[in-house]
């Protein structure tokens, strides 16, 4: 889960992020709304200028008004980004919360946030993963985590 630190800052960022994000879909600026979401999570300018040029560029650009969608789920506007406890500690359910270990720490503490704010969390990192796992790494562990259940 991308939730943001609980700091001051961080919710700050958040909350400008989830505004200008609206302006930019107000104003039908889908490529530069999609370019805004990249350099938030982390990713260098100059990255995002090559992405640009990228065949898929066009389908995610398309795409661009579901970051709407994230931004209120993530409650940028009304929490700042950061993990509604509240929520999860009435979660009854097994959670099973995954970070790569190669993710950027913020992500990774996000995780681990998460899971400690659930009754029945379990964080683990998966060593030499990204923010999005193989599946050869990903089925065995969430195999383990539905076996025990």
């Amino acid at each position: 889960p991308p939730f943001s630190a609980d700091t001051d800052e961080d919710r700050q960022e958040a909350r400008d992020y989830a505004e200008t994000l609206t302006a930019l879909l107000s104003d039908n600026r889908r490529d530069d709304a999609v370019a805004l979401f990249f350099h938030t999570t982390g990713v260098p300018a100059e990255a995002v200028a090559e992405m640009r040029h990228e065949p898929w560029w066009a389908d995610v650009v398309a795409l661009a008004p579901t970051l709407a969608y994230d931004s209120a789920v993530m409650g940028d506007l009304s929490r700042g980004g950061s993990l509604p406890v509240e929520v999860a500690t009435r979660v009854a359910v097994p959670a099973l919360v995954l970070s790569g270990g190669d993710s950027p720490d913020w992500m990774i503490e996000a995780g681990r946030a998460a899971a400690a704010a659930l009754p029945h969390g379990t964080h683990r990192v998966l060593p030499g993963e990204g923010h999005v796992p193989s599946p050869q790494t990903l089925a065995p562990v969430l195999t383990e985590f539905i076996a025990r259940r």
